[in-house]
């Protein structure tokens, strides 16, 4: 394995929102990493099955709550889990600029930039693709999974990175007008209840692309309505790239990330449209995003403003270091096998408390082993990168 240093997320005083400057080194913006460490932590979490366990657990009115917020809304709501995936794919964007400045100050042209992200793109396709694979055995062209969706919101983020606030702002409202009038009109026959499951343009869509009759009813098509929020990452990355006060970027996040949601909630609770993130309407994509900008200005402002939690945000960033190997190791099994080699252990420790107990305890151990296996590679210097 080659042993990398992943270059430090840095800022500039430069207007990274017209075009790709080598930066002015400063402070680093340790935020980002924890946020995206945050967001995986929980993904690993989620890979044990430990929320399921949660809930079991009987005779608790705050485990019957938490366990119903760390699993996704059946269909017409929003809970915690739902914000998981535009958390992930926003930090992404997040990072985009930062990844650019640093390229930009190694002598990379706009054109290696490109042809880069191209290569990471159809890398990411492949992998969100091979994923579906494992299971069936079988070539299945979907666009469900987070890498797949990814491939496709990350490359149009850089591509119109340079553009303006106002170009990449209103390209993403656009898109998110599109698809939803698109879900309204679009002339399929049998699928023109827009907002209902398995009878949207949606699952038209993936009976299209998969070649059944019947297919998830999570839409591949969200890779185009979720566009907005690796871009609108993007541009909050380079906020935090300028120069402005830190006073001045919370306010500004704070009053988009209120406005998100605003625009998102009132949508649903109008009837205009519903929130639903398996088809990811545009208030899902509004509400989600709101959540995110404010997670990330919480972060900055804990993290890079206040300086507090110095020692447990590298918790995290232990983990956001290796993102893409982590999700791909637990993806393909890893967390399973984990799993049964802490079996036979929690069983003769805690069996006299009961099954759920066991199950309980498995998945917490095998939740803390991915993280060491996080902090072992972090520890050697070993960061996977596509």
């Amino acid at each position: 394995m080659k042993r990398v240093f992943l270059p430090a997320l840095t800022k500039h005083n430069t207007n990274p929102m017209t075009k790709d400057t080598p930066p002015v080194f400063m402070e680093r913006v340790t935020s980002v990493d924890v946020f995206r460490g945050f967001t995986m932590f929980l993904l690993i979490g989620e890979s044990t099955g430990l929320y399921g366990h949660i809930s079991s657990i009987e005779g608790s009115s705050i485990m019957r709550f938490l366990g119903m917020e760390l699993h996704h809304h059946e269909w017409h709501g929003l809970n915690f889990w739902d914000l998981i995936q535009p958390f992930f794919m926003f930090i992404v964007g997040v990072a985009i600029p930062f990844a650019v400045a640093n390229r930009v100050r190694k002598g990379d042209s706009n054109k290696q930039i490109l042809h880069h992200a191209v290569k990471r793109s159809l890398l990411l396709l492949f992998l969100g693709w091979a994923l579906y694979c494992i299971g069936p055995g079988e070539i299945v062209f979907r666009f469900q999974d987070v890498l797949a969706q990814l491939s496709v919101t990350y490359l149009v983020a850089v591509l119109i990175r340079r553009k303006s606030f106002t170009f990449q702002l209103i390209f993403t409202l656009v898109t998110l007008l599109l698809t939803d009038l698109a879900y309204r009109f679009f002339p399929v026959d049998g699928f023109n209840q827009p907002w209902e499951a398995y009878h949207n343009l949606g699952a038209w869509m993936n009976i299209k692309i998969e070649g059944v009759e019947k297919t998830s009813v999570w839409a591949s098509i969200n890779a185009i309505p979720t566009i907005a929020h690796t871009v609108w990452g993007v541009l909050f990355g380079q906020l935090l790239m300028s120069d402005r006060p830190a006073k001045k970027k919370i306010q500004l996040m704070v009053m988009a990330g209120l406005a998100a949601l605003f625009i998102g909630f009132s949508l649903d609770w109008m009837n205009i449209t519903p929130i639903i993130k398996k088809i990811a309407t545009s208030s899902f994509v509004f509400a989600s995003g709101g959540w995110a900008i404010l997670a990330l200005c919480l972060f900055y402002w804990v993290i890079d403003v206040r300086k507090l939690f110095a020692k447990t945000s590298r918790f995290f960033i232990i983990v956001g270091m290796n993102c893409i190997a982590i999700y791909l190791f637990f993806e393909i099994g890893g967390a399973h096998l984990v799993k049964e080699v802490f079996t036979p252990f929690t069983k003769l420790m805690f069996s006299w408390s009961g099954n759920l107990t066991v199950d309980i305890a498995t998945s917490i151990g095998t939740w803390f082993s991915l993280w060491y296996f996080c902090y072992w590679l972090y520890k050697n210097h070993i960061f996977i990168k596509i």
